[in-house]
């Protein structure tokens, strides 16, 4: 038997039991791995160990390709209607909605995301599902035509066996966004969490089967990146795999696929946001977007055409305070007050706090925060530097954790050229008041996403992937379905002679 987690909490903002199995979800049941190993599972906000999962191994992910790949032959895939996967997945909507509260406790104690920021992300979830299940029954080809004497059409079919690879920083936010257009498509799939965040995925599963979805089409499988990614990556009865994490893994996973069975594969990898600010902006509203921007990895350009201008030192003061209300309310994930919690892990604090340092040795200036915030937990203080030189280790690389970067700009063509060089591609945000500037440089960057006068505002029914080294294929919207079908064109002679 599988192991149970129960934890009790009261806090400010939850109280209740969270609960949920440890196992691997294979088949529909909750199993022991093959050869079993426990992973422990870190609080962030104070770096003591939560619970303990079960963590697959390779022989686990063939055991779970089997049962997934006999769910897609005779009880999913193109067996099934479209109009009745659809219903299965607003079942699973509608008990996502009903375990709300749960799952975004869950993910604020294993992620350290605030409750609030964590029930937002399960409404976005819930409208994955909803959208997708409107997908189900609409996924069509074409008919083509030919000459008089054939005819031609197409068909959207599903690959069959898919897998996803689930980042830490957003479970059950990534998990949706390829489980429910893998589902609709007809697909089966296997899901590893990131073995440091697999708590809200593993109440997710306990929903699978209650929504009427047949044994075999969802399976989750916990584990390691060496132990369950590289077997997932290196199957050769999985079809498809997506993965979203950091760009070194993701070139990993496109070589197995080239040494395995040619997969196809989509990746939403790292990621190195400009968002720019022009002297015309509404500096004040472009600042507390920017401000958000500093939680979620962009750097920052600021338009100063007279050096120490009146704009430069009023952009500093707005760029002080806007950290200082972050650090304000930076703390407890469940204290019902913080916008923003520790960092996920040990590793990635340490990682965090040497980009800080490195930007202290090169000369860049700390206007707020620049060190740990606290004694217990990964909790590190909302940064911004400016002074920034586009050479510097923290202009150039992907630091993921609460640091902004400031680098001034004089002309249009300048900044263009300065958000360009480099090599990632993911989105960007623009804030200026002419229109005509705002769609110019929005095309002429090389980025998947373009925000103006906002910033990282993801709406389920647009498309969201990167250019360059941030990843291939896009998620969300129609264009998702893309990563889940393969075409087929089928001719037909109704006159043709020999």
């Amino acid at each position: 038997m599988t192991e149970q987690f129960s934890l009790k909490l009261d806090t400010p903002a939850y109280k209740g039991t969270l609960s949920i199995n440890t196992g691997l979800f294979i088949n529909g049941q909750w199993l022991k791995s093959v050869d079993p190993e426990k992973l422990d599972v870190v609080n962030p906000a104070t770096g003591k160990i939560i619970t303990s999962v079960e963590g697959g191994c390779s022989k686990d992910i063939d055991i779970a390709v089997d049962v997934a790949e006999k769910a897609y032959k005779t009880t999913w895939g193109l067996k099934v209607p479209g109009s009745t996967r659809g219903q299965m997945l607003l079942n699973l909507a509608k008990l996502i909605e009903k375990n709300t509260d749960e799952l975004a406790a869950l993910e604020a104690l294993n992620c350290g995301k605030p409750f609030g920021q964590a029930q937002q992300e399960i409404a976005g979830c819930i409208k994955e599902f909803k959208y997708y299940a409107g997908w189900a029954d609409k996924i069509h080809g074409k008919t083509i035509e030919t000459t008089e004497n054939k005819m031609a059409y197409t068909r959207h079919e599903p690959y069959g066996v898919v897998a996803a690879i689930i980042p830490w920083n957003g479970p059950l936010t990534m998990l949706s966004w390829k489980v429910a257009p893998a589902l609709a498509a007809g697909n089966t799939i296997i899901v590893k969490p990131s073995e440091l965040t697999p708590l809200s995925a593993l109440k997710f599963a306990s929903l699978v089967n209650e929504a009427g979805i047949p044994p075999g089409v969802i399976n989750i499988v916990n584990g390691t990146g060496p132990a369950v990614g590289e077997a997932m990556a290196y199957h050769p009865r999985i079809r498809k795999l997506a993965f979203t994490g950091s760009t070194l893994t993701g070139r990993r996973i496109q070589e197995a696929s080239a040494k395995s069975n040619l997969k196809v594969v989509t990746l939403e990898l790292g990621g190195k946001s400009p968002n720019i600010i022009f002297d015309d902006a509404n500096l004040e509203q472009a600042i507390k977007w920017a401000s958000l921007g500093i939680l979620l990895l962009a750097e920052i350009f600021l338009q100063c055409k007279y050096g120490l201008s009146m704009l430069r030192r009023l952009s500093d003061f707005w760029f002080a305070a806007a950290a200082h209300y972050l650090q304000q309310n930076t703390g407890d994930p469940f204290s019902g007050k913080a916008l923003h919690g520790p960092q996920m892990s040990s590793v990635q604090f340490d990682r965090i706090m040497g980009y800080i340092n490195s930007g202290k040795t090169d000369g860049a200036h700390v206007v707020s925060g620049g060190e740990r915030d606290g004694n217990e937990g990964y909790f590190i203080k909302p940064t911004i530097f400016t002074e920034v030189k586009p050479s510097m280790k923290i202009a150039q690389e992907e630091i993921f954790g609460p640091v902004g970067v400031v680098m001034k700009f004089k002309t249009e063509e300048e900044v263009i050229e300065m958000a360009n060089n480099t090599t990632y591609g993911l989105a960007c945000g623009i804030f200026t008041e002419n229109v005509s500037r705002a769609i110019r440089v929005a095309h002429a960057l090389e980025a998947g996403t373009a925000w103006i006068n906002n910033y990282h505002t993801v709406e389920t029914m647009v498309p969201f992937g990167g250019y360059k080294q941030s990843g291939i294929g896009r998620e969300q919207g129609e264009y998702a379905l893309e990563n889940y079908t393969q075409v087929k064109a089928v001719h037909i002679n109704i006159g043709l002679k020999l």
